[in-house]
């Protein structure tokens, strides 16, 4: 591997003062990799002080020759950044020869969404009678009611329910805790699980508040969410491909076509600007066309 030390002090200064997610560490780590193997695939091993911003537009060339996408390459970019960035913190190099490379240009793809009736057909065919059943119904109605993404919902605890007041505390990007209000049907699926399934589960020491457990007692992965949601919409004949975070972005899109503020919906959704968040206000803009189209006398 080129430049190790610098790498592993990276994932530290990630870890501890970015305060970021092992997920998130990962994929930096896994950015400064793509340009180790590009300099590899040269024979070249050169010092970081070397690299200069030609190197660096030749590998976003590679990455597109490789038939990368836009948006992957854009956070290979942003990796990079953050790298000679904490470089230039730390006095490893001068200057910074990431300060003129531009992104490409993003076309802001509308997400994926489920209507209500889908919604239901998908928590409808959940065995309940299962182990299980009863933990999927649940983790399908915080998915969808809380619009949580997949790793706030894997680390929800016990101890960050707050029924009498019906809001849970959630922790997003970054370790930053937000207050997310919580509807009846998924407090009263939650209070099943917690107090007629979960209380007989043989718990994994150290995994005690996490409330999502799998068959060995053990905190809930990611990967049996998506593996939840997967199975859920071939038992229902949905032709969409989904995924957890698709059920995210229906409880945005229904919640901006109920005409719900834009600024409370980027905190639930734990956005840190609203400029992400406003990509649904494309959803709710379609719909208001499609009702003049239908309803209005001059259409």
């Amino acid at each position: 591997m080129l430049w190790p030390s610098y790498i592993k002090g990276f994932k530290s200064y990630l870890k501890l003062e970015r305060s970021l997610s092992g997920n998130s560490v990962e994929a930096y780590l896994n950015d400064i990799d793509k340009l180790a193997q590009y300099f590899k695939s040269l024979n070249e091993e050169p010092k970081l002080t070397d690299i200069t911003i030609t190197d660096l537009k030749s590998f976003i060339s590679w990455l597109n020759e490789l038939g990368m996408l836009a948006s992957t390459q854009a956070r290979v970019i942003s990796g990079l950044k953050a790298f000679f960035a904490y470089l230039m913190l730390e006095d490893v190099i001068s200057n910074d020869p990431t300060t003129l490379l531009e992104a490409p240009k993003l076309s802001r793809k509308l997400p994926d969404t489920l209507n209500i009736h889908e919604i239901n057909e998908l928590i409808a065919a959940i065995d309940a009678s299962k182990p299980e059943g009863m933990r999927n119904k649940a983790i399908m109605e915080v998915l969808y009611g809380c619009g949580l993404r997949v790793t706030e919902l894997t680390e929800l605890r016990i101890s960050s329910l707050f029924p009498q007041i019906e809001f849970i505390k959630v922790i997003g990007k970054g370790n930053k805790e937000r207050l997310v209000p919580i509807g009846s049907v998924a407090l009263k699926l939650l209070d099943i699980y917690i107090n007629e399934v979960r209380v007989h589960a043989n718990i994994k020491k150290g995994h005690e508040d996490f409330i999502f457990l799998n068959r060995f007692g053990a905190k809930l992965s990611r990967i049996s969410i998506f593996n939840l949601i997967k199975s859920l919409a071939i038992a229902t004949g949905l032709k969409k491909t989904i995924s957890p975070h698709t059920l995210r972005h229906s409880f945005a899109t229904h919640l901006i076509e109920g005409g719900a503020d834009l600024r409370a919906v980027q905190e639930m959704l734990g956005h840190s600007s609203i400029t992400t968040t406003e990509i649904y206000t494309h959803i709710d803009r379609d719909y208001l066309k499609e009702v003049i189209t239908q309803f209005h006398p001059r259409a």
